[in-house]
């Protein structure tokens, strides 16, 4: 895109006053001085403590952007309870009423300013709720599912102003949310633990901050635990709120974090960073200097997953001083596209990439459940869930395309024998993903490298599968010496 302009997915608020023209009318300067007293004493602190971002307000309204959806609807709860305690003293003429709406949506970023369907489409459900009340888009109830003790009833299919497609409208009403106790915000990836490496009641707060590239790119980047510093290469599909929510990442970052302060960023076009930019491997690896930089590191520990493994290979080669551990699981010398060699290969890659075009964005997941298949065929429906939506939160079909032609040009095989750190190679022995034999030429081309096939079938290691001890107990023994 042009100048500044940027794209990133977050959680919109939109909130209106319900007779707002029938108040100013009654008494202007008295309406207009007790907004500006309910913004500055309530509205304002409130936002703050929800860790949102006033974007602009209007007479009657206001914008508000969050990184997490679950911060979004604490926030419009509590604001929506606080206007029923405020206006219980006010006769009806003189009450304020908020209508509120939550998308969670790609959206386009110009200076302060924020535009895009994911605005438009919660400034439609803004219009769609009663007075007092609350609509989210099913996007947004997908993702708050088991996280507040809020239960928001189904409003069926929509169809809004200037909007193509109908709207999953999920509603509360001014009479659910005066019956709702104060709302529950747990701790940013409370959850069960896996009973591995248990320790005393630790909490996982991350601190999320963002650093800008030499191309203007925008990257999010999270720091989380003590320790030695442990820094995960990003890779793709990744959200920095949503994956320490998932059944997919979480259990790993957690255990990693209690032995290390582990520093993980979502890659461009990709989670909380900026969307709609050009992608590339040497991007890619400039990314990774630009976030070490940006974290303040000197030297640490490494670790790729995946197509992480690639540019974790092409930074220690450039960096060998500041890495003093590299540990590589699933990855590959040579990306998809130049492994390919029968015209089958060749016309399932493109079959792939077409695929992404027509049905990465959509609500159905179907066209998503064949990645799925394909990084965790061993998983529950609940991690599959969680893998489809993770999907389409972290990445649009535009991003999805460019990050998959770029991972299928990657070739680091000339730089394997380049690799003068210690380094640890794991690889799923059936994994549905990357084939068993791309994990072995890793390890077989670095110098020294130790090689630990897992007893899986998945590309990502899940919690509940014998081989995730295996993995952490290999990762430990290895970063202990």
């Amino acid at each position: 895109m042009e100048g500044s302009v940027q794209r990133r997915l977050a959680a919109i608020l939109a909130a209106d006053i319900v007779g707002y023209s029938r108040l100013m009318h009654a008494n202007e300067v008295g309406t207009l001085a007790t907004l500006k007293a309910l913004r500055k004493e309530f509205l304002d602190p409130i936002t703050a403590a929800h860790r949102g971002r006033t974007v602009k307000t209007t007479g009657d309204g206001a914008l508000v952007e969050f990184a997490s959806v679950v911060d979004a609807v604490g926030c419009a709860v509590a604001i929506q309870r606080g206007m029923i305690n405020h206006n219980a003293r006010l006769s009806e003429d003189k009450q304020i009423v908020f209508r509120i709406g939550i998308n969670v949506g790609d959206i386009i970023i110009d200076g302060d300013d924020i535009f895009g369907d994911g605005v438009n489409i919660a400034a439609r459900l803004e219009t769609l709720c009663e007075p007092g009340g609350l609509c989210i888009s099913r996007a947004a109830n997908e993702q708050i599912r088991g996280k507040l003790s809020v239960a928001f009833a189904d409003l069926g299919e929509q169809t809004v102003k200037n909007i193509s497609d109908a709207i999953g409208v999920f509603g509360l009403s001014s009479k659910d949310i005066a019956t709702l106790p104060e709302p529950d915000l747990p701790p940013r990836a409370a959850g069960t633990t896996s009973g591995i490496g248990e320790r005393s009641a630790p909490r996982y707060e991350q601190d999320i901050h963002f650093c800008m590239t030499r191309d203007d790119v925008r990257l999010a980047y999270s720091r989380i635990g003590s320790g030695p510093p442990l820094v995960k290469t990003g890779n793709w599909m990744t959200h920095l709120e949503f994956d320490f929510e998932t059944p997919i990442w979480r259990h790993l970052y957690r255990e990693l974090s209690l032995d290390h302060t582990l520093i993980r960023y979502d890659a461009r076009g990709n989670g909380l960073s900026d969307r709609d930019v050009e992608v590339s491997f040497e991007t890619f690896v400039t990314d990774l200097e630009t976030v070490v930089d940006a974290a303040g590191l000197d030297r640490f520990a490494l670790l790729g997953i995946s197509q992480g493994c690639a540019i974790s290979i092409a930074y220690a080669v450039r960096h060998p001083q500041r890495v003093g551990h590299l540990i590589l699981f699933g990855g590959y010398p040579v990306g998809w596209a130049k492994r390919a060699r029968s015209a089958a290969e060749k016309e399932q890659g493109a079959a792939m990439l077409t695929l992404m075009r027509l049905g990465w964005g959509q609500e159905n997941p179907a066209f998503r459940q064949l990645f799925t298949s394909q990084f965790i065929p061993g998983g529950t429906k609940e991690q599959a869930d969680w893998f489809n939506e993770l999907q389409r939160i972290s990445a649009t079909p535009e991003d999805a395309v460019r990050n998959l032609i770029a991972n299928g040009d990657t070739d680091v095989g000339e730089l394997l024998a380049q690799v003068s750190v210690p380094t640890l190679v794991m690889h799923s022995r059936d994994d549905a993903r990357v084939p068993f034999d791309q994990g072995r030429r890793l390890a077989a081309g670095i110098p020294g490298a130790r090689f630990v096939p897992l007893p899986s079938s998945n590309h990502l290691i899940l919690e509940n599968e014998p081989a995730f001890p295996k993995f952490l107990q290999e990762i430990r023994s290895f970063l202990g010496t």
